[in-house]
């Protein structure tokens, strides 16, 4: 029987024998994250623990970016309404544990700029391919939140404390050269091929014998587990209180006056 997945048309998830291809699916707004991606992408990797075929799943996203973080609109909205932001701080939380949790590998396909959210789904993905006209960043610091659900916990594992810190502060890209040299992606590949190449090494994966694969990524994720249980509640938080501080409401509030300003 095939497994259904429940999910909005905010992601699109195809199947390819044991592969399945997650796709953040809003490319008229770069796939930045509203109510419903956002909602999606903490229930997909639970789904895809779930589904008794998937042996490798692959994330990328439709049109020209990975994503480009927070929808405004939307982060406006959390910012002044409290059980709306509770809520959505719920899903983070669950974002970044069933992508830990997941037992299949995560191989990421950056196609484009993969900011804030996207970036975090990136820093938590097992592989990552990325487009040598990609960037990574994390800008929350600079609107005033706090950097709490990807970066904080796992860039430190994945290359040094010291440039973990200089780029969650300053919120700076990260070019895919960059990030290959520093840690935070395995592969830089021609435009356009992120995706071919990250199917390439899901069906390599695909040979390799499946109870020790999936053994050897839970071996090695319970130092990533070991984080998220030392971080990931505190940076949570207090990222949940920053989003009423005057220098976010400020930033976002500027922007909504802007997006008003631009409509006919």
């Amino acid at each position: 029987m095939t497994y259904t997945y429940d999910l909005s048309d905010a992601i699109q998830v195809e199947s390819d024998g044991g592969i399945r291809v997650i796709r953040l699916n809003r490319p008229d707004d770069l796939n930045a994250a509203n109510e419903a991606l956002h909602t999606d992408l903490a229930r997909v990797f639970r789904q895809v623990n779930e589904d008794p075929d998937a042996r490798v799943a692959v994330v990328t996203g439709n049109g020209r970016a990975f994503s480009a973080g927070g929808d405004f609109e939307y982060l406006h909205h959390m910012s002044y309404d409290q059980q709306a932001r509770l809520d959505m701080f719920v899903d983070a939380k669950a974002i970044v544990t069933t992508m830990v949790a997941c037992r299949v590998p995560i191989i990421a396909a950056v196609n484009g700029p993969a900011v804030g959210l996207g970036c975090s789904i990136v820093a938590l993905s097992d592989i990552v391919y990325i487009a040598e006209s990609a960037f990574l960043a994390d800008p929350h610091v600079l609107v005033g939140l706090v950097a709490a659900d990807g970066g904080a916990v796992t860039w430190p594992l994945l290359t040094s404390l010291q440039l973990a810190k200089e780029y969650a502060f300053t919120g700076d890209r990260i070019s895919a050269e960059r990030a290959a040299q520093i840690g935070l992606a395995n592969h830089v590949v021609p435009d356009g091929e992120a995706l071919n190449e990250a199917l390439q090494m899901a069906q390599r994966l695909l040979q390799v014998p499946h109870q020790a694969l999936l053994d050897t990524k839970r071996a090695m994720n319970l130092h990533l587990e070991r984080a998220v249980l030392s971080v990931l509640d505190y940076a949570l938080v207090t990222e949940e209180r920053s989003f009423t501080s005057d220098d976010t409401r400020a930033f976002l509030d500027k922007n909504m006056a802007k997006k008003d300003r631009s409509k006919p």
